[in-house]
């Protein structure tokens, strides 16, 4: 009987009959250290007991290989050898229905974070400083290789939006790990790595050599998975998966963070064939450039963004406004609305005769862009829909997507001032319409996008968002919730 063998920059497994044996080279590649018999006799025992967790029938234990003068020379993890034709990975790749075994899965990895044990040790490794931490080590082993075959224009602006991303969002992160979102996970959730099973799936292979890389997100563990069924084709099984983790754990993330992690998990798999180029793999460096073109393309399309949608009364702002956080999932917020509700009315009060003071009006708007503050902090992209007629409150706005790090787009409603007459005459007047005079600077808004809503409402809609989620940024999945607008 002969055995196959099957090699990664880690480890060798030699495939005999009914079983698999994994042994640990013996290497320190920075991240982890088996250069060591000690240390890789404690990493076969650590994995056996870890992924025992999910896989328990599949991890037998740890076999110790001896010399011919007795000594223990090596260890091996015993496994009961899975049949490859199930194979996550291998299904996908023949196009065999999967979607039962996907949501399996999703459930399979949602209980684990349900059981696992929380506590200070692991919520700190959640934190934002720990995400820039292994974020910036990725950056600098992936620089420091000779030939890393990733274009450094491309490794720049995934650090730039990256960087950019962790530091407008540090109060999101302090949320997840107060609610106790931060797990002891699995932290290498791959397709090559789970088996289809008629009787469930089993999930092998966990991250066992740094715990620290174990304690993450349970939104960060999911998207592993996620980014890998993209990477092999199948973005519509990647957006189940999400959707499917999601209502098994409970999590309503922002859609923000789920591509942030993502681009972390394409960005590790960039690393490992870095590694394995450097190690003498040609084929790993063509499997790193689109590896980095995709963490690329999540960082841009989950860049939390700020949209202002103004102009005149009877101008379109709220129909445009409300279609634009419906289509993207974004966070609606209404001035008329938080207007009505300082003023102790109810929010869909009308006008009442005579006009706000200016006191009154700033007021107003300070609450609008406090609010969006802390949503632009919580990861959460926002549409403002007020007159946005003085320049004082534009500049205010721009403020704040400056110190939220966030991306500022301005869209200015314009239409025939009969047609908006028509809109008025056609509705009550609001109280935002009774409450502002929109004075002439807002047609000098510098930087807006004009958009005419005296056209077809689906016109108007596609070129608004071509401004604010242009084509190049669409991904192939679209994880979004509906969009909110607070009561």
């Amino acid at each position: 009987m002969f055995a196959t063998t099957k090699e990664t920059h880690a480890a060798v497994v030699f495939l005999l009959g009914e079983h698999a044996y994994k042994l640990k080279k013996p290497v320190n590649l920075g991240f982890l250290d088996f250069s060591t018999l000690r240390a890789r006799q404690a990493a076969c025992r650590q994995e056996v007991e870890l992924n025992r967790r999910l896989a328990p029938d599949v991890y037998e234990g740890v076999a110790d290989v001896t010399g011919p003068d007795g000594e223990v020379c090596e260890h091996l993890v015993v496994m009961r050898r899975m049949p490859d034709e199930r194979r996550l990975a291998t299904m996908v790749r023949e196009g065999r229905p999967v979607d039962e075994h996907v949501r399996a899965i999703a459930r399979q990895l949602a209980g684990l974070h349900a059981k696992a044990p929380h506590g200070p040790q692991i919520g700190q490794e959640g934190g934002s400083q720990a995400l820039r931490t292994r974020w910036t080590a990725g950056f600098e082993q992936v620089r420091s290789l000779p030939d890393a075959t990733i274009e450094p224009r491309t490794l720049d602006e995934i650090e730039h939006l990256t960087l950019r991303f962790l530091a407008g969002r540090e109060s999101l992160f302090e949320a997840r790990i107060a609610e106790r979102r931060i797990v002891d996970g699995h932290g290498d959730l791959l397709a090559e790595d789970i088996f289809c099973l008629d009787n469930g799936p089993r999930i092998l292979d966990c991250l066992e050599f740094d715990e620290r890389l174990r304690f993450l997100d349970g939104l960060d563990d999911a998207a592993f998975l996620a980014m890998d069924l993209e990477r092999l084709g199948a973005p519509r099984l990647a957006e189940l998966f999400l959707r499917r983790y999601v209502e098994f754990s409970g999590d309503p993330a922002p859609t923000a963070l789920w591509h942030h992690y993502v681009a972390y998990r394409a960005f590790v798999r960039v690393k490992v064939a870095c590694l394995r180029h450097w190690q003498g793999d040609v084929d790993a460096g063509w499997e790193a450039r689109p590896l980095a073109e995709l963490a690329l393309h999540h960082l841009r399309a989950g860049a939390v963004t700020l949209v202002l949608v103004g102009g005149p009364p009877g101008g379109g702002k709220s129909t445009l406004g409300g279609a634009l956080a419906d289509r993207l999932g974004y966070t609606l917020l209404r001035y008329d609305r938080i207007r009505a509700e300082l003023a102790g009315l109810d929010r869909n009060a009308h006008a009442q005769s005579g006009t706000s003071s200016s006191e009154d009006i700033a007021r107003a708007y300070v609450e609008l862009l406090s609010r969006a503050e802390r949503l632009l902090g919580q990861g959460e992209s926002v549409v403002l829909d007020a007159s946005w007629g003085n320049a004082r409150y534009r500049a205010m706005a721009a403020d704040v997507a400056d110190q939220t790090l966030s991306n500022l787009v301005a869209l200015r409603c314009a239409v025939m001032p009969q047609i908006a007459a028509a809109r008025l005459t056609a509705r009550e007047r609001t109280l935002s319409d009774a409450d502002e005079t929109v004075d002439d600077a807002t047609a000098l808004w510098a930087g807006a996008l004009e958009i005419d809503t005296g056209t077809l409402p689906e016109q108007a809609l596609a070129r608004a968002l071509a401004a604010v989620h242009p084509p190049e940024l669409d991904v192939s999945w679209h994880f979004q919730r509906p969009r909110m607008e607070p009561d």
